[in-house]
């Protein structure tokens, strides 16, 4: 069931490019069609279950076709991130797939393997894209509409607070793409309900341990917060123990919404602690890889290939989380 949900979410994945400015090969560096390649993959860093399922898919995927995988973690460092990728270039890996820890800082990453002839494929974040052109300096992103997982999250609180709710927003990492466009979709989602407002914003960095600290300062400051929207599953969880060292009930006192689709985030709905959470799904093997073999056959990418994200609430919880990771 599991691996089936896998499978059918990586073709997804692939129907649904957008192909709005396409850009052709021809544009970038080349890649020879070939049986097997050296590929490098520039993880950001590996301390959540997101992260290390994506890490997994991506091994496991690459094992599957018999490919050599370069693989580093940049342990959360965007300066090692792109000493990482310097280091694969040396290496002559044929491509590299790189999962952006900010938008800006990994501009020289990619410039840099441009420069050397090997095309990036940008994993599950972006960069500056006034800095770095999809079909011109790098093949194409691949993952999730943020904006849209945010707008979903802030639509859900909405309906469900009845349209007022002071809410604390954990942010993630600083800089990266899925903190900004996670917060400009939930901010656009709650525009039109003037009661709900978000009382205190700060970043968790992603992290279930800094999302609890956080949320213990925020919830001391603003003890009339009502709701939570963290923006990954991590902080969620780490909020709700902050909530409950509050001496109040999750799910209750305080509504809590978050994005990723966790197995943790899942236990949290059922056992009542959590509202809601869109899926982000870290299964990008077989749809990376896909599409490298596409590129490198000549055919055209488009410049985004979005993933179909699922909605998990009381209503389908328990029925869905075993195939959560």
């Amino acid at each position: 069931m599991f691996r089936r949900s896998v499978v059918k979410l990586a073709a997804a994945a692939a129907v649904i490019a957008l192909g709005v400015g396409s850009a052709t090969a021809q544009e970038l560096p080349k890649l020879e069609p070939k049986d097997s390649y050296k590929v490098g993959f520039a993880q950001t860093e590996s301390n959540n279950p997101w992260r290390i399922a994506q890490t997994k898919s991506m091994q496991d995927e690459a094992q599957k076709r018999g490919w050599q995988l370069v693989y580093t973690d940049a342990a959360g460092s965007a300066a090692k991130q792109v000493a990482d990728v310097n280091s694969m270039i040396a290496q002559g890996v044929d491509a590299i797939f790189l999962a952006p820890r900010e938008e800006k800082p990994l501009i020289p990453a990619v410039m840099a393997a441009k420069r050397a002839g090997i095309p990036v494929i940008l994993l599950d974040r972006s960069v500056d894209p006034s800095l770095a052109e999809a079909g011109r300096d790098y093949v194409t992103f691949i993952g999730s509409d943020f904006i849209e997982e945010g707008r979903r999250a802030g639509e859900w609180l909405a309906q469900t607070t009845g349209g007022k709710a002071k809410i604390i927003e954990l942010q993630g990492t600083t800089g990266s793409s899925p903190a900004n466009d996670r917060a400009q979709g939930f901010a656009e989602a709650i525009k039109d309900h003037p009661e709900m407002e978000v009382v205190a914003s700060q970043s968790g960095d992603f992290a279930r341990d800094k999302g609890r600290q956080v949320a213990e300062t925020l919830l001391q400051a603003h003890p009339d917060a009502t709701a939570i929207y963290a923006h990954n599953d991590e902080m969620a969880v780490g909020a709700i123990a902050a909530v409950e060292a509050a001496g109040k009930v999750p799910g209750k006192d305080i509504t809590i919404v978050s994005v990723d689709g966790t197995r943790d985030a899942l236990q949290a709905i059922i056992d009542g602690k959590m509202g809601a959470t869109v899926e982000c799904s870290p299964f990008f093997g077989p749809v990376a890889y896909d599409t490298l073999v596409k590129y490198a056959n000549g055919e055209t990418i488009a410049p985004k290939i979005i993933n179909e994200d699922r909605f998990f609430d009381a209503s389908n919880a328990q029925e869905l989380i075993a195939e959560a990771y």
